[in-house]
């Protein structure tokens, strides 16, 4: 199903398995990545020295995830019905699957095209390419998306957290959101001429507030 919780799970077995439990660690994430790092922060904030989240505190209060529980669930069946009958997409080559990373975010340079295309994708045996990524991830879990129940848990985080929100992002930027407001020692930085995937769209930028952030 994809839920937060389950994606939390696999966050807390890996740095378990790495032995990062007994030594705080700093977390970056993007998107559903930055809102895994802020449950898990909150949930065991004494594991954390550091949290940074990329437009990852969940979705905004419109959006229909936040429906009626029966209407969640609907969407979420037909989404995982239609899917079943997919196939994923192959590309005939590197070339033309940078082309379609581009066509995805315009403002990506070159060479970070090919690096995520390159290290995003699998080599099929024909010679052509698809992507590392599971369709059935895009039908969003009808569970675990509750505005309350988020900000009750990223209440429980400890250490630092910035945030990062591009200007020009689909996603709109969170103002009086809870979820950010009960974060106690947050920060948010809102990047201009930048969309959802701001630390490519501005990556000087955004390794210099970081790394200053996590230095320190």
């Amino acid at each position: 199903m994809y839920s937060i919780a389950e994606h939390v799970l696999d966050l807390a077995g890996l740095i378990d398995i790495l032995g990062a439990g007994k030594t705080p660690v700093r977390l970056i994430g993007h998107s559903l990545g930055g809102m895994i790092v802020l449950h898990y922060t909150g949930l065991y904030p004494d594991r954390v020295s550091h949290a940074v989240s990329i437009e990852g505190i969940g979705f905004p209060p419109g959006h229909r995830i936040h429906e009626a529980p029966a209407d969640r669930l609907r969407h979420w069946i037909a989404a995982v019905r239609n899917m079943e009958t997919r196939a994923a997409r192959a590309y005939p080559d590197l070339d033309a699957a940078v082309a379609r990373m581009r066509e995805a975010n315009p403002r990506l340079a070159d060479d970070v095209a090919r690096h995520l295309t390159l290290h995003g994708t699998n080599w099929n045996a024909d010679g052509s390419m698809t992507w590392k990524f599971d369709n059935y991830l895009r039908a969003f879990s009808p569970y675990g998306h509750s505005i309350d129940e988020a900000a009750s848990i990223f209440a429980g985080i400890t250490c630092p957290t910035l945030l990062f929100w591009g200007t020009e992002s689909f996603a709109p930027i969170p103002v009086a959101d809870p979820r950010v407001d009960r974060i106690p020692n947050c920060r948010m930085i809102t990047v201009p001429n930048a969309g959802h995937w701001l630390h490519h769209d501005q990556r000087e930028l955004f390794l210099r507030e970081s790394s200053l952030f996590l230095s320190a």
